[in-house]
């Protein structure tokens, strides 16, 4: 019976494995089209026998072509460097938003929470035209502050983090308010430090939707100094021979590659993170 039992155990684990391959394989497999198609040539790619392996390697004159024929660093720094005020500014507005709404007792309480439901509901094209009209007028198009002011504040962040401080125990404030602590040295010396799961998963969040973003920068930038990775892609694609799919490949691949090495660094931070604010999947 034993050998039985750990041979169906054996089985039913090669089963679970089989079957978890097969969905990341799925989910895989743009990726790996991605890849392929940016170690192909141009007659390479359009062959009517579909083939994963390229027959001729041109990753070095497509990664070439990519770097020669858009900006690619500027592009790169300027994901970062919005991705980064962006979510510098989400945690400092919503971290204190999210404490105050879950260990403070005030009448607005159930207001804000309304507040906050109500804006996880309204997406960023419904305020798109207004925006455009205010920073039009205020000239600030084509700048830094026209794609992060926008984001500045996160409703979802600031429920994520509504939710992890809940579980948070109330004696760790009320010592802290014995020992003297004002609210503001609560958040930064005692919220923060235990935050840092819920943090970073909100980061993997905020970057990956911000670094993807075509729509919003799409509609005020028009200078590819200012230009995030999508809007680049477009300019790659509107500059001359600009159907070279390999080279859009290859540069698409340089683009995605700093989403997947920071999700690798940061996955068992993020799955904390997940787990402890109940919001699993």
């Amino acid at each position: 019976m034993a050998t039985l039992r750990t041979h169906n155990i054996t089985f039913g684990r090669m089963i679970r494995l089989s079957v978890l391959c097969l969905i990341a394989l799925i989910f895989f497999s743009p990726y790996i089209f991605l890849i392929s198609t940016a170690g192909k040539a141009q007659a390479d790619i359009f062959t009517s026998s579909l083939s994963i392996i390229p027959q001729h390697w041109y990753f070095v004159e497509n990664f070439t072509k990519a770097f020669d024929r858009v900006n690619m660093p500027q592009l790169l720094w300027n994901g970062v460097l919005v991705c980064g005020m962006i979510l510098i500014l989400q945690v400092i507005v919503a971290v204190p938003c999210a404490y105050a709404m879950a260990k403070l007792k005030f009448r607005a309480a159930q207001t804000m929470m309304m507040m906050v439901m109500l804006g996880l509901l309204i997406p960023i094209h419904a305020t798109a035209l207004p925006l455009y009209v205010a920073f039009n007028n205020l000239s600030l198009l084509n700048s830094y502050t026209a794609l992060v002011a926008p984001f500045s504040i996160s409703v979802f962040g600031i429920f994520l983090f509504l939710q992890f401080f809940r579980a948070l125990p109330d004696d760790l404030i009320h010592a802290a308010r014995l020992d003297g602590m004002s609210e503001m040295d609560i958040v930064t010396r005692v919220i923060v430090p235990n935050a840092w799961p819920a943090i970073t998963a909100f980061s993997i969040f905020s970057v990956v939707a911000h670094w993807n973003d075509l729509f919003w920068p799409l509609i005020v930038i028009s200078k590819q100094g200012f230009a995030t990775p999508p809007l680049g892609l477009l300019f790659f694609r509107a500059a001359e021979a600009g159907d070279d799919y390999g080279a859009l490949m290859a540069a698409t691949l340089i683009i995605t590659l700093p989403l997947v090495l920071a999700f690798l660094l940061a996955q068992k931070r993020f799955v904390e993170g997940i787990t402890m604010t109940g919001l699993k999947g």
